[in-house]
C-alpha cells in the first residue's frame, strides 16, 4: 500500500488512545472542548463509514478515569482494551485488534490520542518499527499534548519517521470523497453541521437561505420587528 493512496472506507482502521479525562486535564496544546468535539466528530465519521475502531485505555480505575461517554455512546458494542503501559503497542490485545483489521486490507491506521508526545508517539514509532507495512495517520486536532511545543515537536518527530499528519475533517471528507455517494451524503452533512463550526454553519445557511429548505429544528413563532416608541 502506498502513502499516495488516499484514505478510503476500505483501507482504513481507527484507534482511539486514552481519550480519558485525567489525560485531557493535562492538555494545553488545544482548547479541551474543541479537542473533545473533534474526537467525537471523528468517531461519528468512523461510524458512518463502518471503519473498524479500537478503543484503548490506560489505568482507568487508578487515575485516568472513564473514556468520554460521548465517545463510548457511538460504539456501545466495542470492547475497551485496558493497559498499564503508556505505549499501546506494548499490549498484545491492541496489536491483535490492529492485525485483524490489517488482514482485511486496512493497513492505514488513523490515530487519535492523548498525549501526543507520549502515548501517540511511542505507539506510532513502535508500530512502524515492528510492522513496516502499516501506515500511521496522526489526527493532529483530535490529539493533544501538555504544551504547544510538546504537541508540535512530537508531531514533527513522527512526521520525520514517516507518520502522515491529518485533521479530523480531512479524514471525514477523504472517506466521503465524492458527493455523488448518496448513501453517506446526508449523514456526513449532518455531522458537519454538528461538529464543523463555520463549515457547518455555511451548509445550514446554503440549505435554508439559498435552496429554501426548512430549518433543521422547530422553534416558536417569529415575532416582530416591533420598534419601541
Amino acid at each position: 500500500m502506498s502513502k499516495l493512496q488516499v484514505l478510503t472506507p476500505a483501507n482504513s482502521q481507527l484507534i482511539f488512545i486514552d481519550q480519558q479525562p485525567q489525560m485531557a486535564f493535562g492538555v494545553q496544546s488545544i482548547d479541551r472542548q474543541t479537542l473533545k468535539n473533534n474526537v467525537v466528530g471523528l468517531a461519528k465519521a468512523a461510524k458512518i463509514f463502518n471503519i473498524p475502531t479500537t478503543i484503548t485505555t490506560v489505568e482507568t480505575q487508578s487515575f485516568s478515569g472513564n473514556t468520554y461517554p460521548e465517545l463510548l455512546a457511538i460504539f456501545p458494542e466495542n470492547d475497551l482494551l485496558e493497559r498499564t503501559s503508556m505505549n499501546s503497542w506494548d499490549d498484545q490485545n491492541v496489536r491483535d485488534a490492529l492485525a485483524k483489521n490489517a488482514a482485511e486490507g486496512r493497513k492505514k491506521i488513523v490515530v487519535s490520542g492523548l498525549w501526543t508526545e507520549v502515548c501517540n508517539t511511542t505507539f506510532a514509532l513502535s508500530a512502524l518499527h515492528d510492522v513496516p507495512e502499516y501506515e500511521i495517520y496522526m489526527v493532529a486536532d483530535a490529539s493533544g499534548g501538555t504544551s504547544s511545543d510538546a504537541h508540535k515537536y512530537a508531531m514533527d518527530r513522527m512526521v520525520q519517521a514517516g507518520v502522515i499528519p491529518v485533521t479530523w475533517q480531512q479524514v471525514l471528507l477523504e472517506w466521503q470523497r465524492d458527493w455523488a455517494r448518496k448513501e453517506t451524503y446526508n449523514a456526513v452533512t449532518t455531522l458537519v453541521k454538528e461538529h464543523s463550526g463555520a463549515y457547518g454553519m455555511g451548509i445550514d445557511y446554503a440549505y435554508t437561505m439559498v435552496h429554501g429548505a426548512e430549518e433543521r429544528v422547530k422553534h416558536g413563532k417569529v415575532i416582530g420587528p416591533n420598534p419601541a416608541k
